[in-house]
């Protein structure tokens, strides 16, 4: 890796860090040298890294944002591509709503932008080579039970949910047919969600397209507007549906071509959406319980309540009662009814000489962690105008282990905390980090928490920056 970076750079490898892939086998590494860096990608799948080296190649010839793909490894098993950064449209909308920041202007903004590019994307990339795509070209029937088998062995049967299997595969048949009979020779995407958009100098750009295909146009959209944890309002996805069929529709009349009819197009989108949710499930179910990681079982319960909302509201014109009982099981299963009372977690930082925050909640207080015996870049000249979300503090903190030892701590104590009070049925939780100013060491860890807690529990999060108010107020990412 470090050589094929520097036969790229013409300079060596001085900084290395891995980079998180929660729902992948590849491995991701940042290499920084003196002037120039890029993300490394390590998978052992080598058509599938052939056919994100092709889409990338082609996509960016075709004037869309994805990453540049720099070198590529005799066994191409490694490639380098483009850093975009590390701000995705999820972390910063994520981040802001921990902020305690209204997000509902800001997510409209984002999600209209990107469906713009999708109707690029979708239309402009037709003339791909397609044969290059991996594991499958299309989006066809075989494509479709695939996922629908990875709903059924790795969600249904690993949560108990009794069916028919005979009776439940004719019902597989009957939706398969019925969401193939539509135009399927455009590009899709496959994965076309928050976490797969970066933002970098107020543009959008796309990564983690290896599974593209050719398929029909509902996918990508129902990918976007019902990934399960952005949570994105009931009435914004119906907004930015129409916002969707008015876009390509006025791309048609410019281009000559054929415009959608948009009642038909609603109807058959969510039963793409189902076809989404379920193999969102089957994911959940594989990833999360038999991988055991933990942020694919805490999307389970947004999963849930998008398949309630959609069974509820909408009927689709195919008779498949089986499918239905499945459906309306999950929904039924105790551990993912609606909740009524979620935990709410308000974590601050404060500093000492204005002491410890006040629990206006009238539970007394919480945790207190004092941040004080971490290393202090406010003791340093260019460090004092700045706080702990600065990307330069940032980085002074994750070049000092024991910041991070100290966090490992905390979030393992937060962790027994949470799910005792999730268990329990307790509403509120207060944890605080304090330092000596209250703008550097106490703000740093108060972000890394609430992060983690926001991505690792299905609880609502909210932050609160004491002494440098003005970050709660603009909610910087």
């Amino acid at each position: 890796m470090e050589q094929l970076f520097k036969e790229w750079a013409g300079e060596d490898c001085l900084r290395k860090n891995q980079l998180t892939a929660n729902g992948s086998n590849r491995t991701y590494f940042r290499l920084e040298g003196e002037t120039k860096s890029c993300i490394a990608a390590i998978n052992e799948d080598v058509r599938e890294n052939e056919a994100f080296i092709y889409f990338a190649d082609a996509m960016n010839k075709r004037g869309i944002r994805v990453p540049q793909v720099y070198a590529v490894s005799a066994d191409k098993k490694l490639y380098l591509q483009e850093d975009l950064g590390n701000v995705t449209v999820y972390t910063y909308l994520s981040s802001r709503a921990t902020n305690g920041v209204d997000i509902t202007d800001s997510m409209r903004e984002l999600y209209k932008k990107a469906i713009d590019q999708l109707l690029v994307i979708q239309t402009r990339c037709r003339d791909v080579d397609f044969t290059k795509a991996y594991p499958r070209a299309r989006f066809d029937q075989q494509a479709i039970q695939w996922d629908l088998n990875y709903f059924k062995y790795y969600f249904l049967r690993l949560f108990h949910i009794p069916f028919d299997e005979q009776l439940l595969e004719e019902d597989f048949h009957t939706f398969t047919d019925y969401l193939l009979d539509d135009d399927c020779d455009y590009f899709m995407y496959r994965d076309f969600q928050s976490r797969n958009i970066m933002i970098k100098d107020g543009e959008l750009y796309f990564i983690d397209f290896q599974g593209a295909r050719q398929g029909a146009l509902y996918y990508d959209l129902a990918s976007l507007l019902y990934s399960s944890k952005s949570n994105v309002p009931e009435e914004m996805r119906e907004e930015l549906l129409d916002y969707y069929l008015d876009g390509y529709n006025m791309m048609m009349r410019n281009q000559g071509g054929k415009e959608l009819d948009c009642l038909a197009f609603k109807t058959k989108f969510y039963g793409y959406v189902l076809a989404r949710i379920m193999q969102a499930m089957g994911a959940y179910g594989y990833r999360g319980v038999i991988e055991k990681k933990e942020y694919f079982v805490k999307s389970i319960p947004f999963a849930v309540n998008n398949l309630r909302r959609i069974i509820t509201e909408h009927t689709l014109p195919v008779a498949i009662p089986r499918l239905m009982e499945a459906w309306k099981s999950i929904c039924s299963m105790p551990e993912y009814s609606p909740e009524i009372n979620r935990l709410k977690v308000s974590v601050f930082s404060f500093s000492y000489r204005k002491g410890i925050p006040f629990d206006k909640s009238g539970n007394g207080g919480g945790f207190v962690f004092d941040c004080r015996a971490l290393p202090n870049p406010g003791l340093y000249d260019e460090y004092k105008p700045l706080c702990g979300r600065d990307a330069e503090v940032i980085a002074f903190f994750e070049q000092h282990p024991e910041t991070e030892q100290y966090l490992s701590s905390v979030r393992d104590i937060l962790s027994q905390s949470v799910k005792s009070y999730m268990e329990r049925g307790y509403t509120r939780l207060m944890v605080n980090f304090g330092c000596t100013g209250g703008r550097h060491r106490s703000v740093y860890c108060a972000e890394q928490i609430a992060k983690f807690l926001y991505e690792n529990f299905d609880c609502d999060v909210t932050l609160h920056h004491l002494e440098y108010s003005k970050l709660s107020r603009e909610g910087q990412s």
